[in-house]
């Protein structure tokens, strides 16, 4: 007797977006190294969990130490899960898969209703499209070990910001309240976006992948209202009054 062919369940194929943090090394390696283990001393846990992309687009060095980077930021518990800025001959099994144009998702899945109105009629002019929300607001504190990513435009956040908690921004972030934890703004390459907040006690700030832990902000700027904007390759960072 024969039995049955075998049904197999179809494969099924998705794209998704995810987002992945960016780290550009430059040479020399060491100093480099340096720098990153004062952000990881200042700000603990922040690679926890994370995927990162390397970007060597600014590295030019021997695929050994390319290697080595790899090792040493493996050592640092950093997941480096693909490459960018390499060519494909410094690619191999023994590195992450190369990404190529990386770059902002939005996709949108919501179904279109059908309209109750009637299309109008072509003048010559294009019509434009509805306006897209370009910011986030957050009526109330967020707490130890909460992240909040909204990489379209500025968060506003009406409440303190705990230790432990972060805010990652594509644009500006408004704090009306304490920072004490992590607060990125200009996320997207926005070198314009500014941090505001009632009072400073942050874990860590950056804009546009500049960075201060709590061991480089200013001792007077501590525990006071401020702004924090990018000057160059450099976090600044002004009091306002209170």
């Amino acid at each position: 007797m024969t039995e049955p062919a075998l049904r197999h369940a179809p494969l099924r194929f998705r794209g998704r977006s995810f987002v992945a943090l960016v780290l550009a090394p430059e040479a020399p390696l060491a100093e480099w190294l340096v720098g990153f283990d004062r952000l990881h001393h200042g700000s603990p846990g922040f690679f926890d969990g994370r995927a990162v992309i390397l970007d060597l687009t600014r590295l030019h060095v021997p695929r050994a130490d390319v290697l080595g980077l790899l090792a040493s930021l493996g050592q640092r518990g950093v997941r480096v899960v693909g490459l960018e800025g390499v060519s494909p001959a410094l690619a191999g099994p023994d590195m992450p898969p190369v990404f190529k144009g990386g770059k902002l998702v939005e996709v949108d899945a919501t179904p279109a209703e059908p309209s109750a109105h009637p299309a109008p009629e072509a003048s010559g002019v294009a019509a434009e499209p509805p306006s897209k929300v370009r910011s986030l607001v957050i009526d109330g504190p967020v707490r130890s070990g909460q992240s909040i990513m909204f990489l379209e435009g500025d968060v506003t956040v009406v409440g303190a910001i705990a230790s432990g908690a972060e805010v990652i921004a594509g644009g500006s972030v408004h704090v009306y309240g304490a920072i004490r934890g992590r607060v990125i703004a200009g996320a997207d390459g926005h070198s314009a976006a500014r941090i505001h907040c009632s009072r400073l006690e942050a874990e860590l700030l950056a804009i546009d992948g500049c960075f201060k832990t709590a061991d480089d902000i200013e001792a007077e700027m501590f525990g006071g209202a401020a702004m924090v904007s990018l000057a160059g390759d450099r976090l600044r960072i002004s009091r306002l009054p209170a």
